[in-house]
């Protein structure tokens, strides 16, 4: 690798994402890591202001941006990967097993037009694949558990976690969800952790920890093996699990969950519209028998 990545961080309030827009200085090929689309969840309405404002900086700095990069198909937020595509013709990747994914909540959606083979990517990433983005080599890590699907990326000493860990001071990822699994989260940390202690790791969220008052995303290893308040003290994987999923019982529902995932596995696509031109997203309904 010749050279390491610029990094621009952009945070996203409503969904407290952080997408990163990740240059190369000298070729100045980008890629557009975990972009948000605008969704007002009580409006249906969608705006590309966020996505908007990465793009004009880019062109801002000369920059061609070249991937549109997810490390998983989130459950908190619409991915704005397809604008960009759409504006710049970058590709759009994520890891292999989106694929585990699509197959989980095609079902439960009934999206019939639906491939579960990942087709709807133009590439999906095996862990230890190395791609260009200019002269930069950014290597993929599988580092599931969120999700069947997550992976990272590391690109020179920086590596983005997506949602496999966050600050310090607030601990890990939910592990859930529907193909989620706290075994594997806290050997996907490890793994991530194994890399050398100065290597700078980048968040796909924040919530600001009680007793911080400013929103941050940038951290290390070895603060992570240090500080992060659920790895304390060598902390084992059984009492890991034992907390992850104790913590993970209280917790509710991302509010945009329903619209993101119908999204999200299919590469940030809308269904087609319906004969009125408007497409819809779908709320299967559960009724409780008492």
């Amino acid at each position: 690798m010749t050279g390491a990545p610029d990094i621009r961080a952009y945070f996203d309030e409503p969904t407290n994402t952080i997408s990163y827009l990740v240059s190369d200085p000298a070729s100045k090929q980008a890629a557009v890591i975990d972009p948000v689309l605008d969704y007002d969840h009580h409006s249906g309405e969608v705006d590309t202001r966020s996505v908007e404002k990465i793009l004009a900086d880019a062109k801002a700095a000369g920059l061609s941006i070249v991937w549109a990069l997810e490390t998983h198909a989130h459950a908190d937020h619409l991915s704005g990967a397809p604008y960009i595509k759409a504006k710049t013709g970058a590709k759009i990747g994520i890891g292999e097993h989106i694929k585990d994914v699509q197959r989980i909540f095609r079902p439960l959606f009934n999206i019939q037009d639906l491939k579960a083979d990942g087709s709807d990517f133009d590439h999906l990433f095996k862990d230890g694949e190395v791609f260009k983005v200019g002269n930069l080599d950014i290597e993929v890590m599988y580092t599931p558990g969120h999700t069947p699907a997550d992976i990272s990326y590391k690109a020179g000493n920086a590596m983005f976690v997506g949602d496999t860990l966050f600050m310090p001071d607030y601990g890990t990822a939910r592990a859930d969800f529907p193909g989620g699994d706290a075994h594997q989260l806290y050997k996907s940390i490890k793994k991530v952790l194994s890399l050398p202690p100065a290597t700078r790791l980048f968040m796909c969220h924040d919530y600001k920890a009680p007793g911080r008052s400013v929103y941050a995303w940038e951290t290390t290893v070895q603060e992570q093996r240090d500080r992060n308040v659920h790895l304390a003290n060598g902390r084992s994987e059984e009492d890991f699990v034992k907390m992850r999923q104790a913590r993970d019982a209280t917790l509710s529902a991302p509010t945009l969950l329903l619209p993101s995932i119908q999204v999200n596995i299919r590469a940030g696509a809308f269904p087609a519209a319906e004969d009125n031109g408007v497409p819809y997203l779908k709320i299967p309904v559960t009724f409780k028998r008492h």
